[in-house]
């Protein structure tokens, strides 16, 4: 049996007249005109109106989707969720002058959190984009060292984090 590639069109003795939208390794996924996507097993009963049998990828929809989810992560400033420490959820910073007859500022710390965070996934993305970048090694490592002493001079911050394992890792921690 020939499988057929994505967008042959056929005509379904249940659904009626679709399209295929996708291939798995025992599934056609098939968009009808009347009922709107079902799947159906490779040897089921239909009519082939027009085939397209160029080579058939089996890869699911879910598999392209998990890849795609990986490289957007290692590669843009797309940042995972990163819980803040539960005894500052709806916390306030407040910055008070030392000048009394100036105004206190106050800040929501989740969004103050929010900034620390965006900070650093765009240093990940530096260094990513340093470790795929023409420098020579030595310009590599000097790149790299200036940011993990960035990093050691946001440890301050990870007081707020929830998790040990997002916190800033300075240059004493990581040798």
């Amino acid at each position: 049996m020939k499988l057929l590639g994505i967008g042959s069109r056929i005509n379904h003795e249940t659904y009626g007249k679709g399209v295929i939208t996708n291939v798995t390794s025992d599934l056609y996924w098939v968009t009808f005109m009347d009922k709107g996507l079902e799947t159906i097993t490779l040897d089921s009963a239909f009519e082939v109106i027009e085939a397209v049998t160029e080579a058939v990828d089996t890869v699911s929809f879910y598999e392209v989707e998990k890849s795609l989810v990986y490289m957007l992560k290692k590669w843009s400033d797309i940042s995972e969720v990163v819980p803040i420490a539960d005894k500052y959820k709806g916390g306030t910073i407040i910055l008070k002058p030392a000048d009394t007859a100036l105004k206190a500022y106050e800040l929501p710390i989740d969004k103050f959190f929010q900034k620390i965070i965006m900070v650093r996934d765009r240093l990940r993305v530096m260094e990513q984009r340093i470790n795929s970048s023409d420098l020579d090694a030595q310009g590599k490592v000097d790149l790299q060292q200036y940011i993990t002493r960035i990093y050691g001079s946001l440890t301050s911050f990870n007081i707020l984090f929830k998790s040990n394992s997002h916190n800033f890792v300075g240059q004493r921690a990581r040798k």
